[in-house]
């Protein structure tokens, strides 16, 4: 009787793989030969300062101010088409409005909207705000994903198949196809969650379609919410969340990987994809779920850290040191959140960010939380600084306060990086726009080989 065929688990990584793996390992290369080559890792110098690869109109980011002709770190700022953030921010709440679609249409087209513009592009973006026929149930619903970036990632890869003009790369044909994806990102990150949570966690689903008159910070929690119910607050701070995580220069790694996707000439659902798969790294997009389980296990290790209801700083210091010790939480000696690859003594989102954290969580009867995440950005930069060569200040950065406030939006963790996505791909359209505008040369870096060159053995000579 012939033996049943062995199942094959193709998610274990077996002893003969693992034999192969340590062939595959390449040997590290001695740093000495990045010195010598003046090879700057990461594309940043020695003090971290990005390499200039190219030039952009769309934002720029700025943390340094020149004092008697020497460079010396000052507050960050943060400019979209040269005009400061914090004006834009504080001009719409100051007439009570939502700021989401006009920061957008002002990344795109590169002025801001007077109000005929602006409600004519917020229509259009409610025109594009649905799926394709049957594309929530063949597409979302019959494959769930536990994880919802690779979800988001699927269902733009599928939408391509959706266009009967998907390889078309003209400007016309290219801003028709980003400014879909820009309305239908908070349909397929949140439908692809509900999926998520009714195949694998086994809870209720519930399905609901967009509100036209809502805006998309609106719409995300009319969606997301089985009773569909929200604040004024609650929506004001997420609208405020995507302003302020809708662009950030043409060097952070995803809008760079648009750029080099793009460049190529491909198409626009593969280059979106290709950001997707970037900013899911925890070292960009997912930084936030990063604090929010660091804060976690501080509090699981630091029991007395609200003793009397009053922040125990030296308890919560002497946690931190742990961190940069490698003796706490991943052991990496990183404070997640403090510190930015450009940001030295201030990153402006944050600042603008954290009066409304402070807001949001008294009005969530959770000040304690709060003042617990002050006092980490107070004391972590001193512990940085008393121990490590510092180029420039470091401090807290706006992805330490995201993950807070999503938590008190009761937004699930597995869609922290979704809603950063639903965010940035307007700063990803329009650098994928500038980009096919600009140049027609394929972005082709160089690396330079350093092992030597060998003779070719036969097969029966080889050991």
């Amino acid at each position: 009787m012939a033996k049943e065929p062995k199942e094959i688990n193709y998610s274990e990584v077996t002893p003969q793989v693992r034999r192969l793996a340590k062939k595959s390992v390449a040997q590290p290369i001695p740093q000495k030969l990045y010195t010598q080559y003046k090879v700057n890792r990461g594309l940043r110098d020695l003090k971290g300062n990005g390499v200039l690869t190219g030039l952009t109109n769309i934002s720029e980011v700025t943390a340094k101010k020149v004092v008697d002709g020497v460079e010396m770190p000052a507050d960050g700022k943060l400019y979209y088409r040269g005009i400061d953030v914090e004006d834009i921010v504080r001009g719409f709440l100051s007439e009570g409005r939502f700021g989401f679609e006009e920061t957008t249409y002002l990344l795109l087209f590169g002025e801001l909207p007077n109000k005929p513009q602006l409600d004519e592009f917020k229509a259009l973006l409610h025109t594009y705000c649905s799926l394709p026929p049957k594309f929530t149930r063949d597409i979302i619903m019959k494959a769930p994903s536990k994880d919802m970036m690779n979800a988001l990632s699927r269902s733009t890869l599928m939408l391509y198949y959706y266009d009967d003009n998907a390889d078309d790369i003209s400007i016309p044909n290219v801003l028709r196809q980003c400014l879909q994806l820009i309305a239908r990102f908070p349909l397929l990150a949140v439908y692809g969650y509900h999926a998520y949570n009714h195949y694998e966690k086994d809870q209720s689903l519930v399905i609901h379609q967009p509100d036209h008159s809502l805006s998309v910070a609106e719409n995300i929690l009319h969606i997301l919410r089985p009773d569909q119910q929200y604040t004024e607050l609650e929506a004001r701070i997420l609208d405020l969340s995507l302003v302020l995580h809708a662009e950030h220069g043409g060097g952070n790694n995803s809008s760079f990987t648009v750029h080099v996707v793009s460049s190529s000439g491909t198409d626009t659902y593969s280059a979106m994809a290709a950001a997707l798969g970037s900013l899911k790294g925890p070292k960009h997009g997912g930084a936030n779920i990063r604090v929010s389980r660091m804060m976690e296990d501080l509090k699981e290790n630091v029991p007395n850290w609200n003793a009397g209801g009053n922040i125990h700083e030296d308890a919560v210091a002497d946690y931190l040191q742990k961190l940069l010790d490698k003796q706490a939480f991943d052991k990496a000696g990183l404070i997640y959140g403090i510190g930015h690859a450009v940001y030295s003594l201030s990153d402006p989102r944050a600042v603008v960010f954290e009066n409304f954290v402070q807001r949001l969580s008294a009005a969530k009867g959770r000040e304690e939380e709060y003042n617990l995440y002050a006092a980490v950005a107070r004391l972590a930069p001193q512990l940085i600084a008393s121990e490590r060569t510092m180029y420039k200040g470091v401090s807290a950065n706006i992805d330490f306060y995201s993950g807070f406030v999503y938590d008190l939006l009761d937004l699930p963790m597995e869609l922290y990086t979704p809603i950063f996505a639903i965010s940035r791909i307007s700063g990803w359209s329009a650098h994928r726009i500038e980009e096919l505008s600009q140049s027609s040369r394929i972005i082709r870096p160089a690396y330079k080989s350093v092992l030597p060159r060998r003779e070719y053995v036969p097969l029966q000579g080889r050991e």
